[in-house]
């Protein structure tokens, strides 16, 4: 068992010292991309619903026995960006990114202190966990879901079936 944590030590020691380390005080773009200083940042692992999208949630439920709800509109996107900018308050934060994309981002994780904001947006129902990447925040997602946080709380087309749509 030793062995293993000492295993299990050696390789994030070694994943985390291949990370680009980009900290400072973020620029909201969207619920999934920042920018800090010259660094274009897309949060690892997520997907926010985009500045445009709306979502829809119940407006007016009538009983159950008649089982029917009336919907509203809202902007879900912004939403998600608003959220984010709020729990970041203009402080300094911490990304750590190991690759970049195809549009030249920094794919990173990006803490607030000790807070993974990643985790956070997901885990709040402002994003989903991005499952073609990554099973990393599929339990905060599934969290969200069950207490119905964020765009949960109705329906929504994923981001990324959105962006073909539009």
């Amino acid at each position: 068992m030793y062995k293993v944590l000492i295993i299990i030590s050696l390789i994030f020691t070694y994943n985390h010292s291949l990370a680009k380390e980009i900290s400072g005080i973020p620029r909201v773009i969207d619920g999934d991309t920042i920018h800090i200083n010259s660094y274009k940042i897309r949060l690892e692992g997520i997907d926010a619903p985009e500045i445009k999208q709306y979502c829809k949630k119940p407006l007016l439920k009538f009983s159950a026995t008649i089982g029917f709800t009336i919907n509203k509109d809202y902007p879900c996107g912004l939403i998600s960006k608003k959220k984010l900018i709020e729990k970041i308050k203009k402080s300094k934060i911490v990304c750590y990114s190991t690759s970049k994309d195809r549009y030249r981002r920094y794919i990173a994780t990006c803490y607030l202190k000790n807070l993974n904001l990643n985790k956070w947006m997901v885990r709040n129902g402002y994003a989903v966990a991005y499952l073609r990447y990554s099973k990393q925040y599929l339990t905060d997602e599934n969290y969200a879901k069950v207490q119905k946080l964020g765009i949960w709380e109705g329906t929504f087309t994923l981001p990324e079936k959105w962006r073909k749509l539009n």
